[in-house]
């Protein structure tokens, strides 16, 4: 993480100030060291650049290290599988597949080839509507933010792919952030490997309940990152507090009347923020004032299973034909 960032930064646990011990830097990247809050004495290490400001009172699940981990023991137990999605041309794998050949690559390192097997995963796991309105989504937070210098926070950054559109565009530094230290030491990786690493900084903490000052952040993104935040709470309440500027968020809606997905999506703790009226709601509610830009119609579908790992598949959501409303969701 960047130096300067450490100016912005509070204890997430009680809000307060921080005491910093600065073991290791690397130019004006902190690369180890440890925060001390003054009032309830919880300590905040940063590992390999990566600051850690997570709180043990919320619970949470890593959806990310148990798809890595659960796909990792399935290999072990069942080596064929793995020889085949590794060693099968790319062209001959279902798109579910290409997608698992990804994850391994890149826990291995190979981000390279584990980009080019994601790509090509891409228009067999996903409609043409829903891809050009994804892309269209990325190219309108670019257009918003176009000749922005300010410090930009990338909220439940995951695969940083809108992380890697501003740092390729814009000469901002760029916060990437996630409540999983897994997917940031891969992001760190990429990032390093793309050489977008020079402007960005690390940090692992829960959303629903930040490492920042009232009022500290100016401008914020996410980038479907909502919809994954399990029982959500006071997570916008909390987001109001510390953005001082506008928050820019790539959504997309589920139909009111789709009562198929309804159900699915109750059971993953998502429903408020997943359907535009209780979102709007909730945001209001916050304090917010809300206009959804670049607003776009498009068919959706389930992700196929893969035909190696059973019952696999890479989305959970939707589980039925679907036609999502995306849109940007600029909040001030």
């Amino acid at each position: 993480m960047k130096e300067d960032l450490i100016s912005l930064l509070l204890c997430p646990a009680c809000y307060g100030g921080l005491r910093w011990r600065i073991d290791e830097c690397s130019l004006d990247h902190i690369e180890q060291a440890e925060a001390h809050c003054r009032d309830c004495n919880a300590t905040y290490p940063v590992h390999e650049g990566i600051g850690l400001f997570l709180t043990s009172h919320l619970p949470r699940r890593d959806l990310w290290e148990k798809a890595e981990s659960g796909l990792t023991e399935y290999l072990r137990e069942h080596p064929e599988a793995e020889r085949k999605l590794l060693n099968v041309p790319l062209g001959d794998l279902g798109p579910a597949n290409q997608q698992y050949r990804a994850l391994i690559l890149e826990e291995n390192g190979n981000y390279v080839e584990a980009k080019k097997a994601w790509q090509a995963s891409l228009p067999g796991l996903y409609t043409q509507e829903y891809l050009a309105c994804y892309r269209s989504q990325l190219a309108h937070v670019l257009k918003h933010l176009s000749g922005s210098t300010g410090r930009v926070i990338d909220l439940a950054s995951g695969q940083c792919e809108l992380v890697e559109v501003l740092a390729r565009e814009l000469r901002c530094p760029i916060v990437v952030t996630d409540f999983s230290p897994r997917i940031l030491r891969h992001d760190r990786r990429r990032l390093k490997l793309l050489t977008f690493y020079e402007p960005v900084s690390l940090l692992a903490f829960d959303a629903r309940r930040t490492p920042f000052r009232d009022g500290a952040v100016e401008t914020m993104t996410t980038n479907l990152g909502l919809s994954n935040i399990e029982e959500p709470g006071n997570l916008l309440k909390e987001l109001r507090r510390v953005i001082s500027g506008e928050f820019l968020a790539i959504v997309n809606f589920f139909p009111e009347d789709d009562k198929v997905n309804a159900e699915a999506i109750s059971k993953l703790g998502l429903t408020p923020l997943l359907y535009r009226d209780s979102a709007l709601r909730l945001f209001a509610n916050a304090g917010f004032v809300v206009e959804l830009e670049n607003v776009q119609k498009g068919k959706a579908r389930p992700t196929p299973e893969s035909e190696l790992l059973q019952g696999a598949r890479p989305d959970a959501l939707p589980v039925a034909d679907t036609e999502l409303t995306w849109c940007t969701l600029v909040a001030h």
